[in-house]
C-alpha cells in the first residue's frame, strides 16, 4: 500500500462488466399489492337498534376482525362513554384512538364521519379484516357512501361493502309519514315552477331507506303480522332493490350477508332487478322506484347512453327537450344488454356511477331486455323513458 497516496483521492470505479444496459429493478416487497378491506355504512333512524347491533359486534366472539369507528353524535352513546381515551380539552392534532376490544375487534369514536377517520384507520393495517362506519341518526348515507366508493385516494384501500339501515318497525311509518323528530325533513315543492309547500315530506328515514342494500326491520316483536306486512310493502315501495330482512333486539343470524360481505356494488344480476318492477311504485307519495325497460343497444349507442345518464345524474335534467317535472336520483343500478353480447353493469348514489361491462348473455337476438332501475324523487315520469330513446335515437 502507498502511504504517500492521498486520503483525498477519488477511488476508480470498477465496472462489472462491458454491458452498459440498465440493470432490471428487483420490486421490493412494499410493491406487492394489498388485498382491499371492505367497508360497510350502518346507518338508522334513532332508536332504530343500532346500538344494540354495534354492542354485539363489539362484544361477541364472533371470530371477525372488525374496526369500528362510532360517531360521537349517534345514538350509540353508551358505548363511546366505554371506549373514550381522548382528552376533549386538549387542542393538539392527535391521530384518533382505536381501542383493541376483547373480542378482536377494534373501535374509535369521531366526531365527523370523513375520509380523515378512515386514512388514520388505514395506518394500522393488517389488525382487521372489516371496516364497520356508524352514522348519527339523522345522516344522510347519500353524502357518505360516494367518498368511499370511487373515491381516488382510498379507492387503492378500501371498497364499499353496502349500506345497512335499520328502521323501527313500531316507528317508521310515523317517521315517513310526519317526520317525527326528524330536523331535517323538507317538503316536496313539485316542479321547478311549482312551489306548493304541502306536498309529501321528505325525511331522514326516506333518504336512509332509499340508499341502503340490506334494510333490517327491527323490533318486529312490537308488531302485528299485519302492521308487519303494511311496513314491509311501505318499504319496498321505496327501495325496490333492497334486500329485505326482519329482526328481534336487532338479532342477526350470522354477520355475513346481514352486515359483512354484502358486496352490494360487485355485480348487477338479474336476481338484484327482480322486485324492481312489482307495481308498489305510487305507496309512498315521497320516494319510490321505477324500472326502465328498453330494447339492447348497440355498440355506437354506449355514448348516447352514458351521455342520457351524465345528463340526468349530473345536470338534473333529462336530454332531448323531454318536459319533467323535478326529480332527485338516490340510487340506480342497470344491466344494459348489447347486441354484441356484451352486458353493460351499471351502479349509481347520486350523482356519481360506475359502468363496467360484464360477461354474461348480449342480446343478440333481443332476448334480454336493457333494465335501468331508478330510485328516488320523482322517478315514475315517463319522461324518463321517452329522454332514454329519443337521445339512443339521436345522430
Amino acid at each position: 500500500m502507498d502511504t504517500d497516496s492521498s486520503d483525498e483521492e477519488i477511488p476508480v470505479l470498477v465496472q462489472p462488466g462491458d454491458d452498459d444496459s440498465t440493470p432490471e429493478l428487483v420490486p421490493a416487497p412494499d410493491d406487492t399489492p394489498v388485498e382491499k378491506v371492505p367497508i360497510t355504512i350502518i346507518t338508522g333512524y334513532l332508536g332504530a337498534g343500532k346500538t344494540t347491533l354495534l354492542n354485539y359486534i363489539l362484544t361477541e366472539q364472533h371470530g371477525k376482525k372488525i374496526a369500528v369507528i362510532l360517531n360521537e353524535f349517534g345514538d350509540t352513546i353508551d358505548i363511546e362513554k366505554q371506549l373514550t381515551v381522548s382528552d376533549a380539552d386538549s387542542t393538539e392534532a392527535k391521530p384518533i384512538p382505536f381501542v383493541p376490544l376483547a373480542n378482536g375487534c377494534i373501535c374509535c369514536s369521531v366526531k365527523d364521519v370523513g375520509v380523515a377517520a378512515i386514512e388514520n384507520l388505514m395506518e394500522q393495517r393488517g389488525g382487521f379484516d372489516y371496516i364497520l362506519l356508524e352514522t348519527t341518526g339523522l345522516a344522510d348515507p347519500g353524502n357518505i357512501a360516494p367518498l368511499f366508493w370511487l373515491d381516488d385516494g382510498l379507492g387503492s384501500s378500501i371498497f364499499l361493502d353496502g349500506i345497512v339501515t335499520l328502521v323501527d318497525a313500531k316507528n317508521v311509518l310515523k317517521s315517513l309519514d310526519e317526520g317525527y323528530g326528524d330536523e331535517n325533513a323538507t317538503k316536496d315543492v313539485g316542479t321547478e315552477h311549482d312551489h306548493d309547500e304541502h306536498g309529501p315530506l321528505l325525511t331522514t328515514a326516506h333518504l336512509q331507506i332509499s340508499h341502503a342494500d340490506v334494510i333490517l326491520i327491527n323490533k318486529v316483536d312490537l308488531v302485528s303480522e299485519q302492521e308487519l306486512s303494511v311496513v314491509v310493502e311501505r318499504i319496498r315501495s321505496i327501495n325496490g332493490l333492497a334486500r329485505i330482512e326482519t329482526t328481534t333486539k336487532s338479532q342477526v343470524p350470522q354477520l355475513e350477508d346481514f352486515i359483512l360481505d354484502l358486496h352490494a356494488y360487485d355485480e348487477v344480476t338479474e336476481a338484484d332487478l327482480k322486485f324492481s318492477s312489482k307495481g308498489h311504485s305510487h305507496i309512498d307519495p315521497t320516494i319510490s322506484t321505477s324500472t326502465i325497460t328498453f330494447p339492447s343497444i348497440t355498440s355506437s349507442q354506449i355514448p348516447k347512453f352514458d351521455e342520457f345518464l351524465r345528463t340526468m345524474l349530473w345536470e338534473d335534467t333529462l336530454p332531448g327537450n323531454v318536459t319533467h317535472a323535478r326529480f332527485e336520483i338516490h340510487r340506480l343500478k342497470g344491466r344494459i344488454s348489447v347486441v354484441d353480447g356484451k352486458v353493460l353493469l351499471i351502479q349509481g348514489v347520486r350523482n356519481v356511477y360506475d359502468m363496467n361491462e360484464a360477461k354474461g348473455k348480449g342480446g343478440e337476438s333481443g332476448q334480454e331486455e336493457a333494465k335501468l332501475v331508478l330510485i328516488g324523487r320523482g322517478v315514475d315520469q315517463p319522461a324518463f323513458r321517452e329522454s332514454l330513446i329519443a337521445t339512443l335515437a339521436s345522430s
